[in-house]
């Protein structure tokens, strides 16, 4: 019945709806499909029927589904990054399955309000202020970090390495020839500009500034700062022969650039990034990208969050997640033709 209230709700057919919820295929049904569907969800407080049979009392009453507060610490909206979208619908996922329901979503520091909540732990998603972390703990001793680096803030925390991932892409990039490799992302305490310079390091090469594009890593500021590096190279006023990106939102968009100034190139330009976003296997060429596992850091965060409530553990735990190079088309040789 649930599920027929969903789909009522979202205005789709019930196979639909429970795709969604399933995860059985990202492109089961369209973004703003799939945003109408989980709101449903969250509206009634939906848990799949399999799973709330297994937690039933003795009496026959289900459990009461646990409440889970999601603090987005990087982002200003769900829509304003892909990688944290899919990171959250994975989450969603995860935490159906274990009777657990999302209560509320707060977006930044501001967002969480001076008095406790009522939850029965947190997830928070992104890099996070000692502050932030203090009014949390406030709140809930119940808290699990899903980041890329540990913050060593004495709580579980789930990670994968940025540093390790920009190391992987600048390898692949040395491996193929490049030595004149430009970077477009946020360089201010970013763990993948600091593999990007120590790759260069330890391989003897050394840093040109001018190939280095501060950005917020938003979709405007990626044209900005890669308009004015291929005009530069169009001129002749630098030289590069491959861009590594610190996400893959800002390589998208150069690589849309980079179509239309083909005729105005000499060269092939290689596009390298980190995420591996749904987006990035949609692009022409076929974005080369960094996978960040998204489902089973989602997997794990909902796992260590459960066995903190049940007090299954009492010291912090860190699990760290490899992550590997996708290798699609977007990468190549040096002096590679067009």
């Amino acid at each position: 019945m649930s599920l027929k209230k969903i789909a009522e709700m979202a205005d789709v057919s019930v196979s639909t709806a429970s795709r969604v919820l399933n995860n059985a295929t990202p492109v089961c049904a369209s973004r703003e499909t799939q945003d109408r569907i989980w709101e449903a969800a969250r509206a009634i407080g939906y848990v799949p029927n399999e799973t709330a049979r297994k937690l039933k009392k003795a009496a026959g009453a289900p459990v009461k589904a646990r409440s889970v507060t999601i603090v987005m610490a990087r982002v200003a909206s769900l829509e304003a990054d892909p990688f944290f979208y899919e990171l959250f619908r994975s989450l969603e996922v995860e935490l159906m399955k274990q009777n657990m329901v999302i209560g509320q979503i707060l977006y930044a520091e501001e967002s969480l309000a001076e008095n406790p909540l009522e939850t029965d732990g947190f997830i928070i998603l992104g890099r996070c202020s000692r502050k932030l972390l203090e009014r949390i703990g406030a709140c809930s001793r119940n808290i699990v970090g899903v980041w890329r680096n540990s913050m060593d803030f004495n709580v579980d925390e789930v990670i994968c390495d940025g540093e390790k991932a920009a190391e992987l892409a600048m390898g692949h990039l040395l491996s193929l020839g490049h030595r004149r490799i430009a970077y477009i992302g946020d360089c201010s305490y970013e763990s993948r500009y600091i593999g990007y310079c120590n790759t260069l390091f330890r391989n003897h090469i050394s840093m040109d500034y001018s190939l280095i594009r501060p950005t917020d890593q938003s979709r405007e500021q990626a044209e900005t700062a890669f308009c004015e590096l291929l005009e530069q190279k169009i001129s002749g006023k630098a030289d590069f022969s491959a861009v590594f990106c610190a996400n893959d939102v800002t390589a998208v968009h150069v690589l849309e650039i980079l179509s239309k100034q083909k005729k105005k190139l000499r060269e092939t330009i290689s596009v390298i990034s980190i995420d591996d976003i749904e987006e990035s296997q949609n692009t022409r060429p076929f974005l080369t990208t960094i996978r960040i596992p998204r489902d089973e850091m989602a997997h794990m965060a909902v796992k260590l969050l459960l066995d903190r409530i049940e007090r299954g553990h009492k010291e912090p735990v860190r699990i760290e997640f490899p992550c590997r190079i996708v290798q699609r088309e977007s990468c190549y040789p040096v002096c590679g033709l067009l």
